[in-house]
């Protein structure tokens, strides 16, 4: 009996491996896609540089492993995102909750492109408020209302705020 209890133990081998799951990140530029990314995979956010193009995050879970392509939210980069589209399997759109009136507009455009894009539009997206520790961010029922307003959003589209 204990000879069977010691090999349960000790030659289960490998673990099952966890699933991947391929996830697109965008947002404009600063609102803090490549911090969330660091935080996320348990590195310091103190040497953070805005992305130059995309880099790619093996953000690992219990129970399953987020490829993430993260791309720049830059103007000049912004025009090469569907490129990356491919192949994805969610979208994580991140919003600067404190930026201007002028930014948010800016943003719900590129939210309501992404969210019609054909390669984008039948996957479940994240809108996540980030710098909600500043004084000037919104609230969650603000950042709903900017996000779904004129989006195209069909209720029964998998989008999370």
């Amino acid at each position: 009996m204990d000879y069977l209890c010691f090999r349960a133990l000790c030659c289960k081998g490998p673990p099952p491996p966890r699933p991947e799951y391929d996830v697109v990140c965008i947002g404009l530029t600063g609102a803090g896609k490549t911090s969330l990314l660091s935080r996320l995979c348990s590195e310091g956010t103190d040497n953070v540089v805005p992305t130059t193009g995309f880099s790619i995050k093996a953000v690992p879970f219990q129970n399953a492993i987020l490829n993430v392509k993260e791309l720049g939210g830059a103007d000049s980069i912004k025009k090469y995102w569907s490129r990356y589209y491919q192949g994805s399997q969610g979208v994580i759109f991140v919003l600067d909750s404190a930026s201007s009136e002028e930014d948010l507009e800016v943003a719900r455009t590129e939210l309501h492109s992404a969210l019609q894009h054909p390669q984008l539009c039948t996957l479940p997206f994240l809108i996540l408020a980030n710098h909600q520790d500043k004084p000037a961010a919104r609230s969650l029922q603000e950042v709903r209302f900017h996000s779904a307003w004129n989006t195209g959003a069909s209720p029964l589209r998998n989008t999370f705020v």
